[in-house]
């Protein structure tokens, strides 16, 4: 899966290993853009340690893509 193509669009949630100042930037500097909350128009949830339920209901209910911090530091290089 190629991630950070031209405006994509990441929701973060939970607690990261990384501060989330650093995975936005390289998210935007890749491509892609980080947001609050989670709508149709989310390609990507990235759920860290103890996510938030209400972000994780809504991207199950919108058929999101729910990747962990892990998958997504493999696929942008952090």
């Amino acid at each position: 899966m190629k991630i950070c193509r031209s405006q994509e669009t990441f929701v973060l949630t939970g607690t990261l290993s990384v501060p989330r100042e650093q995975v936005k930037s390289e998210i935007e500097r890749l491509g892609g853009k980080v947001v609050n909350s989670v709508s149709g128009k989310t390609d990507f949830l990235v759920s860290g340690a103890d996510p938030g339920t209400t972000k994780l209901q809504r991207a199950r209910e919108l058929g999101t893509d729910i990747i962990t911090e892990e998958h997504l530091k493999s696929l942008i290089g952090l």
